[in-house]
């Protein structure tokens, strides 16, 4: 692997010390696409297709033509498993994303996003209680019904005016 381990070993004197070129300074870790894939715990396809998607800039390459990406890119990818978790979508996140990379602070955006989640949430939340109540009303008429009673022409009496004789269904 010629990530970050190898960096820092060649960046080491042959007694492990930190080259004097180097004393004191920071190291700027880089990543192979095989070794952020590896740190961030995404595969390489992933990284592609974020890539792609516009949720993370195109990396510089090497002179080998390799993708050589910065390590702030690890916390970007921790931002978009977070923010997908939280349930956004990919073009949420790229929005927000794209705020962040302008310079401006994305949290109002981010607000109003998950005040909408809410609402969605709550809005399915109301549409699955009214589903529940309809199949509740159909279990109560399946162990009321007699399957022989059916007639050719109902294709199942339960089922049969569900809509209406239960409760109307959500749409």
């Amino acid at each position: 692997m010629a990530g970050p381990f190898l960096t820092w070993f060649f960046l080491l004197c042959s007694d492990g010390r930190p080259s004097s070129a180097l004393e004191g300074q920071e190291l700027a870790w880089r990543y192979a696409l095989g070794d952020l894939a590896a740190v961030s715990g995404v595969t390489a396809k992933t990284l592609r297709f974020y890539e792609q998607a516009g949720l993370l800039p195109a990396p510089p390459r090497t002179a080998g033509g390799y993708r050589d990406y910065p390590p702030q890119t690890v916390q970007r990818l921790a931002f978009i498993r977070d923010a997908q978790g939280a349930g956004l979508s990919l073009a949420e996140i790229r929005h927000v994303l794209a705020l962040r990379d302008a310079g401006a602070s994305p949290c109002a955006h981010v607000t109003a996003l998950v005040e909408a989640h809410l609402q969605d949430i709550d809005r399915r939340l109301a549409e699955l209680r009214a589903t529940r109540a309809v199949l509740r009303g159909l279990a109560e008429r399946a162990a009321a019904t007699d399957p022989a009673d059916c007639t050719d022409a109902e294709v199942c009496r339960i089922l049969t005016g569900a809509g209406s004789a239960v409760g109307e269904r959500p749409h």
